[in-house]
């Protein structure tokens, strides 16, 4: 079933993120994985589920710039304009982390990955969540994304606390990267 999830799933599925969960996820080109960016506990049980190590760092997706703010360093009227221009969209930005940011977000970093996303129900759980989410591929490293409810079951058979349903956003491979000081692509 590929239906847009109602109110009370993402209200549901929101509340599990509170209270450190992991919830899957559709979005533009593939499922994700997220859990509060603020919460040690549940980042380290995503990463250990992802067989990814904590040095390669971590995309935040938020419903609008405001989410982002507490976790990326002061931005330039220029970088903001840049990052405007893109959002909300399937455009992920590697901007300068706040001195706060912990390392369980940028890793080995001194950026932070970041995006304003367009996808309905990827706005719809930041906004019921009331904060940015880490978001990550719903895949084990070096295997191909989940494209479906039922392949995050058979990837990941416990550890997700909630899949919700819907539609990818249509794109074929995962969002652009780039960088907001360089104007390089990084992916």
């Amino acid at each position: 079933m590929n239906r847009f999830p109602s109110h009370w799933r993402i209200s549901q599925a929101a509340r599990r993120i509170r209270r450190g969960g992991i919830v899957a996820y559709p979005t533009e080109a593939v499922f994700g994985l997220g859990c509060n960016p603020a919460d040690p506990d549940a980042v380290m049980r995503l990463l250990a589920l992802k067989q990814r190590p904590v040095e390669k760092g971590l995309i935040l997706v938020a419903a609008s710039l405001q989410q982002l703010l507490p976790w990326i360093a002061p931005l330039s009227a220029r970088q903001r304009r840049t990052l405007e221009k893109t959002w909300p969209g399937p455009h992920t930005w590697l901007v300068p982390a706040a001195p706060h940011c912990p390392h369980w977000l940028t890793g080995a970093h001194e950026t932070l990955a970041v995006r304003v996303s367009a996808h309905p129900v990827v706005q719809r759980l930041c906004v019921a969540a009331g904060s940015a989410l880490v978001s990550t591929s719903a895949n084990p490293a070096g295997r191909p994304p989940a494209r479906s409810r039922l392949q995050i079951r058979l990837r990941f058979p416990a550890g997700i606390d909630d899949c919700l349903p819907g539609k990818l956003g249509g794109l074929q491979q995962p969002t652009r990267i780039c960088d907001l000081l360089s104007g390089r692509v990084i992916r």
